[in-house]
């Protein structure tokens, strides 16, 4: 009772899923994915065991197919079931048992594969391919979201909308290292892609790497602006700006309530992204 993608990016190698459906807090039940191994969505009837079971089957040398053909065929209702299924690789495989609900079906591309059931029409599957082919310039999470929301364009889920989410893994790519890079979940609202989409650009704001050339020295003019804005927020009336390590530690302190130290990776320097949010804070 949902639609949801697979898919490897062909740049970063990384693995991911995204899923949108009228039922609650769909992502637990159908998104499972292992970095280097491959990503499976379970749906329909869903037989949540297909999740680790099929992760297991890819990390022991199976091809996503036939990973499918073991799942599928030591289950009891196979015609119940619908599975998509990415692999490390790019191979991709998928299942639409005959007694799934209409509209029922899948279709993979170059590196994905996007399937539902109950959909309003089979327009939604082609709507959420052509976004998976056209936008490779986004990351794989706000390209498979941009995909659900093409989707439900097309009309989505047909009984409605509840939840939906977005999984991404890659090998220590993600907060302290873990191998979750993004997984994201939006377990019950009246319009869950919509919100799915705001906590992506949460998510960038928290934890996205600055470059180079969002790097700025902390030094002159913008050391004076960056004490003074800090010490209208602590009561310091900036009085550490000619004081460099002073500023930092205080930077670094604001930085960590506000949850922003992950963009804290050179000292003496501040990201541009980081100086908008105290601006924002202390505005003139």
């Amino acid at each position: 009772m949902t639609f949801s993608i697979v898919a490897r990016d062909a740049l970063t190698g990384q693995l991911g899923g995204a899923v949108a459906s009228k039922f609650l807090a769909v992502g637990g039940m159908v998104l499972h994915g292992r970095a280097d191994v491959g990503v499976v969505a379970t749906q329909a009837l869903a037989n949540v065991t297909y999740g680790p079971r099929g992760l297991d089957l890819l990390a022991a040398g199976a091809a996503p197919s036939q990973a499918i053909d073991v799942l599928t065929g030591s289950d009891p209702l196979p015609e119940r079931r619908q599975v998509g299924i990415v692999d490390a690789i790019g191979r991709v495989a998928a299942h639409t048992g005959s007694g799934c609900m209409a509209w029922a079906g899948h279709m993979a591309g170059e590196g994905f594969s996007c399937q539902g059931n109950i959909l309003a029409s089979s327009s939604l599957l082609t709507a959420i391919a052509d976004v998976m082919h056209g936008r490779a310039d986004l990351p794989l999470a706000d390209r498979l979201v941009a995909a659900l929301a093409a989707g439900q364009a097309e009309g989505g889920d047909s009984r409605g909308q509840q939840s939906a989410a977005v999984l991404v893994v890659a090998r220590e790519g993600g907060y302290g290292g873990a191998d979750q890079l993004v997984d994201l979940r939006v377990d019950d609202h009246p319009t869950p892609l919509t919100e799915l989409q705001r906590l992506l650009q949460v998510r960038q704001l928290l934890f996205g790497k600055p470059s180079e050339r969002d790097l700025l020295p902390i030094e002159g003019e913008l050391a004076l602006e960056v004490a003074t804005r800090l010490g209208r927020l602590d009561g310091s009336s900036g009085s550490v700006a000619g004081d460099a390590d002073a500023v930092w530690h205080q930077l670094e302190r604001w930085a960590g309530r506000e949850n922003l130290e992950e963009r804290m990776i050179r000292r003496g320097s501040i990201d541009v992204t980081v100086l908008d949010v105290l601006r924002a804070q202390t505005p003139t």
